[in-house]
């Protein structure tokens, strides 16, 4: 899980420039080396750490990014500290150490599998060109996950390690997006499926699954450009789908990142059960939408069908809660069936959530696929996840089932929100890009800085390192988010979110 404690300090330079190599200390020879540390780089042993944390970055981190993203899309509640879903305060939120973390670790495996002179080393864990291809693939989604939090970043000159500059330029988001469709597509190209990669925790090295993987990520970058550049959005989500390799399509498919127990705990779990703590509970916006339509899943997301209100003071959130002891835990954060163990797997990427994207780009015009049989293939795919058998009752309700109309748009995407499930970031993601499902602010909510009422937040602002390390540049970027007079507004949209 990437917290602040592990943001490197003491750096002359920002961390997102933490992939360039420190000088090392040559005066103490001998004395300095560690018998017992390995002098060499291992890529094995970096992938694995990579993929490893996935679940605990991309999908829950217990009150970091992903879950303010969980709350702002509400998926989740605050129980009893309330600022963040009611505004109060604005994320403060540091990124850097994405860049310092995995994408350094992931830098690392390019520039090791990509130098003539360790390349035959490296060599030893796999196939350099699928090394270097699971890398990049990795990578985009991390960079993904990045911007489509904040907006524009450092990218071009933070990732190619410019020998000096300390001082990267926040690229524009259109800029990035361009290149990491890019990355993506010459990565499934560059697989030569040579000896398997080692160290890779969500599909063994598979070669045919990474591409999938690559070509759904694909997609999902080509759906957030749909209002905002039709054109692109159209060209890159059908150039995804021809790809002779496919996309995440079957349960079969899905990206999960199994736990073994021990030290390695599902993170909902671990949550719970071993922090124990508790400031996080499944909203009422899911348990409603869930109980309306006689949901099943809403025995899964949830450990009662009791979902917390969301937007509640605290003085509110702990009366209810004085009231309401049988309020729902998260998804396996309350034992109550095989969902909820501690060596549960996550779902980093589901064939349920790329089936509905699909639907809705072709509800979109994105594509001449059927949205209609998608959107069965996507709820289905969603049951057969958490082993709820057939869908075909439950899509025949009239407030499910499609019908050729206006309201077809909607049932898509809030299926969508609810396939992704509890990613908290995509999840957000759909309710921005779409609308759907419609959320407003809980009932305490308190309107923030430049904005006249209670407003859910459309991003989150720089945190307080870029202003410490990278201010002149920062101060441009946070321009570019200026709302009602105040720079660098949680309230400002991304570029995809026009």
């Amino acid at each position: 899980m990437i917290t602040r404690n592990k943001i490197v300090l003491g750096l002359s330079a920002l961390s997102f420039l933490a992939l360039q190599s420190c000088n090392k200390i040559k005066d103490f020879k001998d004395l300095n080396t560690n018998p017992n540390q390995t002098t060499s780089t291992i890529p094995s042993a970096l992938l694995a750490n990579v993929t490893a944390n996935l679940g605990g970055n991309l999908v829950y981190d217990g009150g970091g990014l992903n879950t303010v993203c969980g709350l702002y899309t509400q998926y989740f509640a605050e129980t009893q500290y309330t600022e963040v879903s009611t505004f109060v305060t604005k994320p403060s939120n540091n990124f850097d150490g994405y860049y310092s973390g995995p994408i350094e670790d992931l830098q690392n495996i390019i520039k090791y599998n990509s130098d003539p002179a360790t390349a035959g080393d490296a060599a030893v864990y796999g196939s350099n060109n699928d090394q270097i291809a699971i890398a990049r693939i990795l990578r985009a989604q991390y960079v993904k996950f990045v911007t489509d939090a904040v907006g524009d970043v450092p990218y071009f000159d933070a990732l190619k390690g410019n020998a000096g500059l300390v001082t990267p330029a926040y690229d524009k988001q259109q800029d990035i997006y361009a290149d990491l469709v890019n990355e993506l597509t010459q990565a499934v190209a560059q697989f030569d499926d040579g000896p398997t990669v080692q160290g890779d925790l969500i599909y063994n090295g598979s070669v045919s699954a990474w591409k999938k993987y690559a070509n759904s990520l694909r997609l999902m970058l080509a759906i957030n450009m749909v209002s905002v550049d039709k054109a692109t959005a159209t060209t890159d989500f059908q150039a995804a789908l021809n790809d002779p390799a496919g996309v995440i399509s079957s349960v079969s498919d899905n990206a999960n990142l199994a736990y073994p127990g021990g030290v390695y705990l599902n993170p909902f779990y671990n949550y719970y059960n071993i922090t124990q703590r508790f400031d996080y509970a499944l909203s009422n916006t899911v348990t409603n939408i869930l109980n309306a339509t006689t949901d099943p899943r809403v025995n899964i997301y949830g450990s009662s069908g009791k979902g917390f209100p969301v937007g509640l003071s605290r003085d509110h959130a702990l009366a209810y809660q004085s009231a309401n002891s049988d309020w729902d835990d998260l998804i396996y954060g309350g034992n109550n069936n095989e969902f909820s163990q501690s060596t549960t797997p996550i779902t980093i990427i589901s064939a349920a959530y790329i089936d509905l994207i699909r639907a809705e780009g072709a509800e979109e015009g994105l594509s001449s696929e059927d949205p209609v049989a998608l959107y069965k293939a996507g709820v289905q795919a969603s049951f057969d996840q958490y082993g709820l058998g057939s869908a075909t009752t439950f899509l025949g309700g009239s407030s499910v089932a499609l019908t050729g109309g206006a309201g077809d748009l909607q049932k898509i995407c809030t299926q969508e929100w609810l396939a992704a499930f509890p990613a908290g970031e995509e999840g957000w993601n759909t309710t921005r890009r779409t609308g759907f499902p419609a959320i407003v602010p809980g009932p305490d909510a308190v309107a923030g800085a430049g904005v006249s009422v209670p407003t859910i937040p459309s991003r989150f602002p720089y945190g307080v390192d870029d202003y410490t390390y990278n201010t002149s540049n920062v101060a441009i970027a946070a321009k570019r988010y200026a709302i009602g007079g105040t720079d660098d507004s949680q309230y400002a949209k991304i570029w995809w979110n026009q």
